[in-house]
């Protein structure tokens, strides 16, 4: 029997505010917010597995219904230890806006999904990256972060642009990095309007994160770092003309 009552999605682009956003949620007994999730890998990986290894076996035995439910119940137990109070699960994974993890979640969790998208521009998200590996003394090729259908950036980013394709049955939430910075309750209370929950009042001068990453196991110290109180750090460009280019070139695909 699971313990959640609602599964909604947080997905879109890096960079964009995601951990901030599930630390503020998070306020909110009824909110079980975390860190990345494996849960859309898990089921992706359950239903290939039905596809290439156990297919013959399971469809020798009919048991095909058994592989929905598996997948179905993967959610139900990686958030089997939430609190009691927890009612709704908000899912962190860039993965979500993919249409074919889209289909799953429409077909095994729930077809009137919700999933909350965020958004930022191009160019400020390669500058945060730069940033971060600079800070941590890694050596990288900028042009690398822009290959395309690689992560961390260009395959969220086509994620992005199916969800804007296919938004006819309001599946998706777009927020901007910018506005959920500068007018954090206006794009709060969207977000609950978005779910249909109950209104809750957050604390966005006091913000802590509940269920903290250890950024250790990225390489990155300081991926997910959220201070107190929203503020928009220094956003001062520092790459190159040409790769500022590129961004703006891809920037318009959105």
């Amino acid at each position: 029997m699971k313990k959640y009552e609602q599964f909604v999605c947080l997905s879109g682009l890096p960079r964009s505010g995601s951990t901030l956003l599930t630390a503020i949620l998070s306020q909110n007994p009824k909110i079980h917010s975390e860190g990345n999730s494996a849960v859309c890998q898990l089921m992706w990986d359950m239903l290939k597995s039905y596809n290439i290894n156990c297919k013959e076996q399971i469809d020798a035995n009919q048991r095909q219904s058994t592989i929905g439910e598996l997948i179905s119940s993967i959610p139900e137990i990686y958030y089997n230890k939430i609190d009691k109070t927890e009612k709704i699960i908000v899912d962190k994974c860039r993965s979500w806006t993919i249409p074919e993890n889209v289909e799953l979640l429409k077909n095994f969790i729930d077809k009137n999904i919700k999933i909350i998208v965020l958004e930022r521009p191009i160019v400020e998200i390669v500058n945060s990256f730069v940033k971060l590996y600079q800070k941590n003394n890694i050596e990288f090729n900028v042009d690398n972060l822009l290959e395309p259908f690689k992560e961390p950036i260009m395959r969220s980013l086509n994620g992005v642009i199916n969800a804007k394709k296919n938004n006819t049955d309001n599946t998706y939430l777009f927020i901007s990095y910018k506005e959920l910075i500068e007018t954090p309750e206006e794009t709060i209370r969207k977000i609950y309007d978005f779910c249909h929950w109950e209104p809750f009042q957050h604390d966005y001068k006091n913000i802590v994160q509940k269920y903290p990453e250890n950024d250790e196991m990225y390489g990155l110290t300081g991926f997910h770092d959220v201070f107190p109180e929203i503020k928009k750090n220094g956003c001062e460009i520092i790459l190159n003309e040409n790769i500022i280019s590129k961004c703006k070139m891809i920037q318009e695909t959105l």
